[in-house]
């Protein structure tokens, strides 16, 4: 077991989630985790954890969303967990950092939501997190995205799918 697989672990052993639905996927996770020494890695054929993070300029009353360069959607930065990962947390702002170009960001400090959906390469167990901008931040398209774009808050629902703006709902609460 990595150290990554055991952050993940305790990560959603600790975490309090804020519904019974969370609840159990919150238990999900935690059996996945049991039943697989690599389900934090992408190469986990019945799903793998990822760590995501929404992109939040409270100040601005603004979310920073990628679109998606594979699946087309407005969606939080976020990925696959890589070697180097030591944590959840980590991954999670490592993959804002890289996907928004800001530096400086700061994730609160326990997961908001927990989103389970599937992809081409497998599902993922999601966890997502809020990440906060510095004042100011400017995004810069990575390789990642094919475009990100600021969106008020009151746009999200506009432009991204329901999981998207339960996470900005839930990470608004939490601020």
């Amino acid at each position: 077991m990595s150290g990554l697989h055991a952050d993940a672990s305790r990560v959603l052993r600790e975490w309090g989630a804020p519904d019974e639905e969370q609840e159990a996927l919150r238990r999900a996770y935690a059996g996945h985790l049991e039943d697989h020494p690599d389900g934090v890695w992408r190469g986990c054929a019945s799903g793998h954890i990822t760590a995501s993070a929404l992109v939040i300029d409270p100040a601005a009353g603004r979310v920073l969303l990628t679109l998606h360069g594979k699946l087309g959607l407005w969606l939080q930065t976020g990925g696959h967990c890589e070697p180097g990962d030591a944590t959840l947390a980590g991954a999670a702002l490592r993959e804002a950092t890289e996907e928004s170009g800001i530096g400086g960001l700061r994730l609160l400090p326990e997961p908001a939501r927990l989103d389970r959906h599937r992809t081409p390469c497998a599902v993922h167990l999601d966890v997502q997190y809020a990440a906060l901008a510095p004042a100011g931040a400017r995004a810069v398209i990575s390789e990642e995205s094919a475009d990100l774009r600021w969106f008020a808050y009151e746009e999200v629902a506009g432009v991204a799918d329901a999981s998207v703006v339960r996470l900005l709902e839930r990470s608004r609460a939490l601020l």
